[in-house]
């Protein structure tokens, strides 16, 4: 029997149903809030309890999600009995990983769309069952390999042992707990020494060069000293097309259509797992081109003249993908940029560097903190910090007042980032949109 302790998180959702697809007894509990993580547990009846002491039972098997501390009163009555197997979601997946060939993507950005990536390929090639922060699943009782993304928040990460590994960056975030780049650096360093057969990096993350690893690995990227290199590249509005060299002699040409150059390198990468692995060229331009997107990165809708695109950016080198992708896929257009911040920390640390990121976009609105956790570590600023040092910028209120502003902006592309709920916002601008 496992229980879940916030069964409603993302990636705990996922893993419940999965467990529950491999004939597992599973249950758990969580806020009595509706959450859109719940349905896929509604379909299968997994029981899904209000947050009680009492729900401890002998012998289960606790998952517990890292949002609840040691104090939680399920946490604490699970770990007080003794025929309770208790473990963290991060320690689970470490070792329900363990029979599968695995493989994990790591890193400070594209981390969640470069598994998905993945997980379209490896499927075309074997069985394959995956993890993603998502909070997308699947497994099947005779997979093979299992794709999983891998977090560094907190080190969770090092409770992975895959085969193989992808870093994408090592771009320093989480500034509430990492002490600097050289201890974020560090953390990459250590996850990579648990890989065993191969890591595939990213070859222009100038702190990923300064990794020092025994671990065999490969550099991707555009340049000359890239293992895994795209040389003749060509980019659209519709697509991209390009040819691959690994280690310097040619390997395929490829023509996806997927826009935007941060696609181009996770494609990439994908592309170098497969090369290591021995999977043909045809399968590997399959399924890149079968991948539609996860949810919450770059999630696009189109309403008359108006343009809504949903995206988790909340550091600033993924604000300036966002905006980039945008400009690159809807040339011409007017960028109307919604963002509201997670962790007062991580804008006070970064806020020249939102600043520059987001002046990209024609138009700039900010929303405050409002979630729980903003300023859990003491850090007490609000958006005004962020907002004097971009000229032009607005504070919107997430309300109709807020949208009626929105509103007036129209014909626009609309980018909502923020890895927080921003995008019901969008709903009500809708209504106010001049048909």
């Amino acid at each position: 029997m496992y229980y879940f302790i916030g069964i409603k998180g993302t990636g705990m959702a996922s893993l419940a149903c999965m467990l529950y697809d491999l004939g597992n007894e599973v249950s758990g509990s969580d806020l009595p809030k509706h959450f859109f993580t719940e349905d896929e547990l509604d379909k299968r009846g997994i029981r899904i309890y209000d947050f009680n002491p009492d729900n401890i039972r002998d012998g289960m098997n606790v998952i517990i999600g890292n949002a609840f501390l040691e104090d939680h009163p399920e946490v604490r009555a699970a770990r007080a009995n003794k025929t309770c197997t208790c473990r963290r979601y991060h320690e689970f997946v470490g070792s329900f990983m363990e029979p599968y060939h695995s493989i994990c993507v790591a890193g400070s950005h594209g981390k969640t769309t470069t598994t998905g990536m993945l997980s379209c390929v490896m499927s075309r090639f074997a069985k394959t069952g995956w993890l993603i922060g998502d909070g997308t699943g699947y497994i099947r009782p005779d997979s093979e390999y299992f794709c999983l993304e891998a977090d560094e928040f907190r080190r969770h990460f090092l409770a992975y042992h895959p085969e193989y590994a992808i870093i994408t960056n090592v771009d320093i975030d989480h500034v509430d707990y990492f002490k600097d780049a050289d201890d974020y650096r560090h953390a990459y360093e250590q996850f990579a020494s648990q890989v065993s057969k191969a890591l595939v990096i990213y070859g222009e993350d100038q702190e990923a060069r300064k990794m020092h690893m025994e671990t065999r690995h490969y550099w991707y990227g555009l340049k000359d000293n890239d293992d895994i290199q795209a040389v003749n590249v060509q980019e659209n509005s519709t697509g991209m097309e390009f040819d691959v060299r690994f280690e310097q002699k040619p390997f395929a040409h490829f023509s996806l259509p997927l826009v935007g150059h941060h696609l181009l390198l996770n494609s990439l990468a994908v592309i170098g797992i497969g090369i290591l692995e021995g999977i043909r060229p045809e399968i590997l331009e399959a399924g890149l081109s079968a991948f539609h997107g996860q949810k919450r990165r770059f999630q696009v809708e189109t309403i008359g003249s108006n343009v809504f695109v949903d995206d988790y950016a909340h550091h600033p080198t993924e604000v300036g993908v966002t905006i980039d992708t945008a400009r690159q896929r809807f040339p011409g257009r007017k960028l109307v940029a919604v963002f509201k911040p997670h962790r007062a920390s991580r804008v006070k640390y970064f806020a020249d560097d939102f600043a520059l990121q987001l002046k990209k976009a024609d138009s700039i609105y900010l929303c405050d903190f409002t979630s729980i956790d903003d300023k859990q570590d003491g850090t007490d600023i609000d958006i005004s910090y962020l907002q004097k040092r971009i000229p032009g910028s607005q504070v919107l209120s997430e309300d109709e007042a807020g949208a009626r502003i929105l509103a007036r902006e129209e014909p626009a592309v609309y980018l909502f980032m923020s890895s927080k709920d921003i995008y019901w916002l969008a709903g009500l601008v809708k209504r106010y949109h001049k048909s």
